[in-house]
C-alpha cells in the first residue's frame, strides 16, 4: 500500500475487532491526525470491519488497511466468545506481520489495542516504538496487572477464596468486587482469562501506555501505575468524538427520524436505553424491560438490535424503538433527562461527558 502524502512520521493502530475498541483507538486517532497534518495514521482492521468503519468521515493523512477475516463475525462472536477471543489471540498475528511488510512508507510507530496478545513482541521483533491503548478503566486494568504474575489459574482462584485480606489491601479491592473477580476467574471461559493474564503482563514490555480514561476519575490509580511501571504513562481520554459536538445540536431534514422525535419532547423528558453491541439479553428479560418502559409512562428512546418492531409493540405508544442510533447525539440532546446503561466503559465516558444521569445493568 503505497501513499502519495508527504508525511514525517507513519503510524500503524490496530484495534481489537470490538465495538467498544474500535471506536476508541478510531476517535485518539481522529485526534491525532487533525492536531498533526504531517503525520499519516494507517488503521489496521480487518475486511468485516472495514466495511463498517471504512466509510467514515476522517481526515486526509487517516487511512485503512485490511487483513482478512480470519475471525469469526462481529455479528455472532457474543455465541462462542471464548472461541472468539482465541482466534484473535491467534490468527490475526500473521496477516497483520506481512502487512507491516507492504505498508509504505514505512512504519515510525505503532499504536496496538492492549488486548492483543500478539502486538507488542512484533512491533519489538521489528524495533519499532510501540504504544499500548487500554480501553478500560485503569482500575481494572491494575488489577488485572496485580494478578498477571500467576501462571497457574487454580492458584489464582486460590488466592482470591483464601486471601481476601492480602487482595483487598494491596489493591483497594472492597468485598463486592472481589466477589465479581471470583465469578470471572471461577467462569467457564478460563482460556479467556488465561490470555487476558498473559496479554496483560507484557504490556510493560511497550514504551508507553494509554488509556481511555481520565486522571480526574482515577487519580490514585494513574499515580500508582505512574510509581511501579517504567514506561510512560498518558490518561488521553475520552477518547470519543467530543470534537464533533460543535456538530451535534442541529437538526436537519435529512436527518434520522429519532432526531426529529427527541426534537418533539420536553426538556429533559427522555429516558435514552442501550445496554451495548454484546451483553446478552434473553427474549424474557427483553419484554420485562419493554413493560417496565410502558408502565413508566415515561417518554423512552429504547436501542434494540434485534426485534425492534415487535418490542415497540410491547411498549406502546410513549416512545420509539430503533435498531442503531448516534449514541453522543442523543445523549447531547436537550430532551434526554436519563441513560439506562449496560455499564460499558465508553458508554459511561460518553454519558459522563454529555452530564446525562445513568441507571445501571448490570
Amino acid at each position: 500500500m503505497h501513499s502519495t502524502l508527504k508525511t514525517s512520521c507513519h503510524v500503524v493502530a490496530v484495534p481489537y475487532p470490538g465495538r467498544g475498541h474500535v471506536n476508541p483507538m478510531l476517535n485518539l486517532c481522529k485526534l491525532l491526525a487533525s492536531k498533526n497534518h504531517d503525520i499519516l495514521i494507517t488503521i489496521v482492521v480487518t475486511e468485516e470491519w472495514y466495511g463498517f468503519v471504512g466509510c467514515e468521515i476522517r481526515p486526509t493523512n487517516m487511512r485503512f488497511a485490511s487483513i482478512p477475516n480470519v475471525t469469526p463475525s462481529e455479528l455472532v462472536r457474543g455465541a462462542d466468545f471464548s472461541g472468539f477471543y482465541e482466534a484473535v489471540m491467534t490468527n490475526m498475528e500473521s496477516p497483520f506481520d506481512r502487512l507491516l511488510d507492504q505498508l509504505d512508507p514505512s512504519v515510525a510507530t505503532i499504536i496496538v489495542d492492549t488486548e492483543l496478545l500478539w502486538a507488542i513482541p512484533i512491533a519489538n521483533r521489528r524495533n519499532i516504538p510501540v504504544a499500548t491503548l487500554c480501553t478500560v478503566p485503569a482500575k481494572v486494568f491494575s488489577v488485572f496487572h496485580h494478578f498477571s504474575h500467576v501462571k497457574d489459574l487454580q492458584a489464582l482462584v486460590n488466592l482470591l477464596d483464601h486471601g481476601d485480606e492480602h487482595v483487598q489491601q494491596s489493591q483497594g479491592i472492597s468485598s463486592a468486587h472481589l466477589a465479581e473477580l471470583r465469578t470471572i476467574f471461577h467462569g467457564t471461559a478460563r482460556r479467556v482469562t488465561e490470555l487476558t493474564l498473559e496479554r496483560i503482563s507484557l504490556v510493560p514490555k511497550a514504551r508507553y501506555l494509554l488509556f481511555n480514561s481520565v486522571y480526574e476519575l482515577e487519580p490514585k490509580v494513574f499515580d500508582s501505575l505512574k510509581e511501579n511501571f517504567y514506561l510512560l504513562i498518558y490518561p488521553n481520554g475520552p477518547a470519543i468524538p467530543y470534537f464533533e459536538l460543535d456538530k451535534h445540536h442541529s437538526v436537519s431534514p435529512s436527518s434520522p427520524g429519532y432526531l426529529h422525535w427527541l426534537d418533539s419532547q420536553p426538556a429533559g423528558s427522555v429516558l435514552y436505553v442501550s445496554l451495548g453491541s454484546f451483553l446478552s439479553i434473553s427474549r424474557e428479560q427483553m419484554d420485562e424491560i419493554a413493560a417496565g418502559l410502558r408502565n413508566s409512562n415515561v417518554p423512552y428512546l429504547w436501542v434494540a438490535r434485534e426485534e425492534t418492531p415487535r418490542l415497540q409493540e410491547n411498549c406502546g405508544d410513549m416512545g420509539i424503538v430503533v435498531p442503531w442510533c448516534d449514541q453522543l447525539k442523543v445523549l447531547c440532546h436537550s430532551s434526554v433527562g436519563g441513560f439506562w446503561t449496560h455499564c460499558g466503559w465508553n458508554s459511561t465516558l460518553e454519558a459522563i461527558a454529555s452530564g446525562v444521569p445513568m441507571l445501571t445493568l448490570p
